[in-house]
């Protein structure tokens, strides 16, 4: 027939397969047609073993066919969630959003805990927990992977299930971001991450882009609320409420002065650390000034030293002062700052952070508003905190001791009770003010804050308190 398959192949001649088999119970001689009849069963019997190895082998390449296709589907699945998943970080940098939304973003998309640090490797938004970080040992680990990570440009494994990835703009360093995730990263998870630390580098470049932009109307800004005369305050709210910073909040004004290098690379980090925080930035007298939301003067001039330092490689003096509630308020901060800037230096303390509270009765002389009261509370606090709680007598112990010249026993006598009575209220008082209280410096503040606190009680109890109008007589 024309249509008909061609038959199959037989095996070569010479190629031996196998073996068929034939006997009889009886013993005879086979003829040559039985003979002949069993060689063309045997043909058969290859012909049918070699379609069935075809046949098999056919299935096997069927299957492995099915799973390449499906590891395909799989990987295309995957890069279509990389890809949707990039576009959603990308839309929420574009729209403005904030790190914590990025990060939250990634998160969702990797499954994982996210954490994107600055260069100093401090924490600029966290979603969800990183374990082991507030541990010596993981943290190094961290910043080794950290290391490894820039000089490769692409994530690395730093502990199990924790990853780093560079967040770099050409060779500059932006910071990095560490990943938890409790199931592992696939191939395209990493790739994932790539693209969420270049986003995230993205987003700060445009934060600095737009910080250098408004820079000279923030720090004009800035420059008028620390002129002497001030400018008209509720003007000055207004343009400080276009520009997103919010005056009737606490503030505390930061002055950090580079010891030496270059002050260009200084003065772009402020213009991005000040727009990153809502605050406010100029520059006067070779010194970086900062007007930034808060009530811990403290621990703002500390953040700043810990984060300029590193990035100019150099000391930095930083000295701040504060809190303040209105526009008002920002010149006689300015003024702290200053004052406690140059008593830092006087006192050798060049490249250091301190805040006129900091500076202890020094900041109280260094104040223009000679807050005792925050100095008194500072120093002994605590102490006068117990004593009206507990109806104890700490504060009179205090002065007993110290007018004796520091003996418990002297200190005793004047009180007229036993030594070992002085001496548990002096345990008492090491736990209220802490291990260092009896070290001079904190010895001085104390004696000074107990003889403040003794002259107010004084002249609270020689104030005049006028009576009230009496009401005329009637018929007067």
């Amino acid at each position: 027939m024309p249509n008909s398959p061609p038959p199959p192949p037989l095996p070569p001649p010479d190629t031996v397969i196998g073996t068929l088999f034939g006997a009889d119970r009886r013993v005879r001689h086979h003829t040559s047609e039985e003979i002949g009849l069993l060689a063309a069963l045997a043909d058969l019997a290859a012909l049918a073993v070699e379609k069935a190895g075809l046949l098999d082998r056919t299935r096997a390449e069927v299957s492995e066919l099915e799973r390449d296709s499906a590891r395909v589907r799989t990987r295309l699945t995957r890069m279509r969630h990389v890809s949707e998943a990039h576009g959603r970080i990308m839309n929420l940098v574009l729209a403005g959003g904030d790190l914590r939304s990025v990060a939250k973003a990634a998160a969702d998309a990797l499954d994982a805990s996210v954490l994107i640090r600055d260069p100093g490797g401090r924490s600029l938004a966290l979603v969800g927990e990183v374990p082991g970080l507030d541990e010596e040992a993981a943290e190094e680990a961290v910043e080794k992977a950290s290391l490894d990570a820039h000089a490769r440009r692409r994530p690395v494994l730093a502990a199990d299930d924790t990853w780093v990835a560079p967040v770099i703009a050409g060779s500059e360093d932006l910071g990095g971001l560490v990943v938890h995730a409790a199931g592992g990263l696939t191939g395209e998870d990493e790739r994932l991450l790539e693209l969420a630390a270049q986003s995230v580098a993205f987003l700060l470049l445009m934060r600095r882009s737009t910080a250098v932009a408004e820079g000279p109307v923030r720090d004009e800004l800035l420059d008028d609320l620390i002129a002497d005369p001030p400018h008209a305050p509720q003007q000055i709210a207004q343009r400080a409420g276009r520009l997103g910073v919010d005056l009737r909040r606490p503030h505390v004004l930061v002055l950090a002065r580079p010891e030496g290098g270059e002050q260009g690379r200084a003065v772009v980090w402020a213009s991005s650390y000040a727009y990153r925080l809502s605050g406010l930035k100029t520059v006067q007298g070779g010194c970086i000034v900062l007007l930034l939301p808060g009530d811990d003067a403290s621990a703002a001039a500390r953040a700043v030293a810990a984060e300029l330092s590193p990035l100019l490689g150099h000391p930095v003096s930083v000295a701040s002062a504060g809190p303040g509630w209105s526009p008002d308020a920002v010149g006689r901060m300015h003024r702290e700052a200053w004052r406690c800037l140059d008593a830092m230096s006087a006192l050798g303390g060049t490249g250091s952070a301190a805040s006129v509270r900091d500076l202890g009765f020094l900041g109280l002389l260094l104040s223009d508003d000679n807050d005792v009261d925050g100095f008194v509370e500072s120093a002994i606090g605590p102490v006068l905190d117990y004593d009206a709680e507990r109806f104890t007598d700490l504060t009179h112990t205090l002065e007993a001791y110290f007018a004796s010249g520091g003996s418990p026993t002297n200190a005793a006598e004047a009180l007229h009770v036993h030594p070992n009575t002085v001496s548990r209220r002096l345990e008492r008082i090491g736990d209220l003010l802490g291990p260092e209280w009896q070290k001079p410096g904190q010895v001085l503040e104390v004696q000074l804050a107990l003889r403040l606190q003794r002259t107010r009680e004084a002249l609270a109890r020689g104030r005049v308190t006028p009576e009230p109008p009496r009401p005329p007589e009637r018929g007067a």
